[in-house]
Formats: C-alpha cells, sequence, structure tokens
C-alpha cells in the first residue's frame, strides 16, 4: 500500500552512485523531485549529476571504508539538509575465485566494502534516524545469497552477513519508526562485470575448466545476458519508499524469485528428510511434553 501522505522533499543519502544501480537510482530519485546525496570514491565521476540537479544534490566524496569519510559525509548531509530520511547502502565489489585459493587480500577486501562500509554508514545514520523517529534504510544484497554459484562464495558470504544483520537492525529500530529493506537484485544491465567485478586466476589444474567457465559466463553476460532494468529496479525501490508497509526483503527480477523459491525448496526438503533425526536430539522430557501438547 502506498501513502498519500509521504513528502516529496525526502532526504536520500546513497553511498556508490559512480555508476550501476547506485547511479540509476540516484537519477530516477533527483528525477521525481527529490533530494540526494550523491556519493562516488572519486567525486569526478558524480560531477554531472550534482551539474544537472544543482538544488538537489550535495556531492560527496566517500569510500565506504574509510570511517573518516563516512563520518564526514554524513555531517556533510546533515549539516545541509538538517535530516537523512532514506539511506542506500548500494556501494560493493566482488572478486570471484574458489574457496581453496582466493585470497586473504581479495576476501578482506570484499568484506571491508560489502560488510564492514555498510555497517559504518549504518552506525552513522542509524542515530538520526532514531532522534528523528523516522527513516528508511535499503541495504543492497543480491542474488548470489540463494544461487551459490561456484567462485562467488566470499562474494555470497558478505551479502549473507550483511542479510544477517539486517533482520536483527529492522527488529531494533522499528519502535523508533525506522524501517530497513533488503534489496536482492539479479544480474542488472550495468557496468558493474566492467568495474566492480575481478575473477582470479587459479593456479590448480583441477580447477582450470571452472575458471575458464566462470570467465565465459561473465562475458555473456557483458555481451548482453543481463536481463535487470536498472531503471526499473529504481522504480521499484522507490515504490517501496514510498509504502506504508514495505518488505522486508525486495527480490528484484524474475530470476531471483525463482532462486528464492528453489532455495526454500531445497531447504523444506532436506528439513522434512531429517526431520526425525533432528527432533531427535532434544532431552526425551522435551519430546514427551512437545507431544502431550500436541495430542
Amino acid at each position: 500500500m502506498v501513502s498519500s501522505s509521504i513528502s516529496q522533499t525526502r532526504v536520500w543519502l546513497i553511498t556508490g552512485c559512480s555508476s550501476g544501480l547506485g547511479r540509476a537510482l540516484a537519477e530516477t530519485v533527483l528525477e521525481q523531485g527529490e533530494t540526494v546525496v550523491i556519493t562516488a570514491r572519486n567525486p569526478q565521476h558524480i560531477e554531472d549529476l550534482a551539474a544537472k540537479f544543482p538544488s538537489q544534490t550535495l556531492a560527496v566524496q566517500l569510500d565506504v571504508t574509510k570511517p573518516d569519510q563516512v563520518q564526514e559525509a554524513v555531517k556533510q548531509a546533515i549539516a545541509k539538509f538538517g535530516r537523512i530520511d532514506v539511506l542506500v547502502n548500494n556501494a560493493g565489489c566482488e572478486i570471484a575465485g574458489v574457496i581453496e585459493e582466493i585470497s586473504d587480500e581479495a576476501v578482506r577486501r570484499m568484506f571491508e566494502t560489502n560488510f564492514f562500509g555498510v555497517l559504518e554508514m549504518l552506525r552513522a545514520v542509524v542515530p538520526y534516524m532514531r532522534q528523528q523517529r523516522s527513516g528508511h534504510i535499503f541495504n543492497i544484497s543480491s542474488i548470489a545469497c540463494f544461487a551459490a554459484s561456484p567462485g562467488g562464495g566470499i562474494y555470497g558470504s558478505t551479502k549473507l552477513a550483511l542479510e544477517g544483520i539486517s533482520g536483527s537492525l529492522a527488529n531494533e529500530v522499528a519502535p523508533f519508526g525506522v524501517k530497513v529493506t533488503i534489496v536482492e537484485p539479479n544480474g542488472l544491465r550495468t557496468d558493474f562485470f566492467t568495474r566492480s567485478f575481478a575473477l582470479t586466476e587459479t593456479q590448480i589444474e583441477d580447477y582450470q575448466p571452472l575458471i575458464e567457465g566462470i570467465r565465459q559466463s561473465v562475458q555473456e553476460l557483458i555481451d548482453g545476458g543481463l536481463i535487470g532494468d536498472p531503471k526499473k529496479a529504481s522504480q521499484a525501490i522507490i515504490q517501496v519508499a514510498d509504502s506504508d508497509h514495505p518488505p522486508m526483503r525486495l527480490a528484484l527480477g524474475a530470476d531471483t524469485v525463482e532462486a528464492i523459491k528453489e532455495a526454500l525448496e531445497f531447504m523444506r526438503a532436506d528439513v522434512d528428510a531429517w526431520k526425525e533425526v533432528s527432533m531427535s536430539t532434544d532431552f526425551d522430557a522435551v519430546v514427551v511434553n512437545k507431544l502431550q501438547a500436541v495430542s
């Protein structure tokens, strides 16, 4: 349900606006007359947006892996606009590689950007939302949480970690009128795979076919295999922001919906198949009490 009383002058803070979903969302929000704190590691990449919408934007340099820049970006936003109504944690990166040999450096880089960077943003923005007793946080996750694709284990784990804190955060801030939505996009037709994606080479011969297969799949995506429309994805996020009863999870794309359904069915099948063994691990008295309660 969409509220008719939603203000058209909300202040959005979006991370990673230089390209991809972040840029598409910033443009869409600005086109409908709202205000956006647009951020990028390289401010030159967002100068055109700031010039096109000078009265609606604040362009800020922001690398979410640098706590001082996070604090400064939020400080500038509050100083200029007095509030942050919508926070979109969009900045992210992926380095694909098999679990056995992906480097510690690559693992830490992904977690620093995709998880700890988000955590830093949350800790900087939530106090203001809590004080103003309103706000909406969008944490951009991924279809990777459900696809379990070979080579994507670390990236998927960063997004699963993000989803893990999002649910608890939603329950913590709900009493203060702050909402949290996890966004799970499919492969959007953006430049993510040419700007924010890297594939590590394998030194293990057994994995050579796998790495080559990933490389070919990524190239096929770049060549036109991406089916997600970033503009429509942006409009969907705005629709959720306008809703009085937003979802905890927003799947974007038919393939994401299907991946989630398949993952749920897979888990349900395992739970059902091993239910007797699973339930047998409680103390006998507990099992008896449960059976008596059911009867």
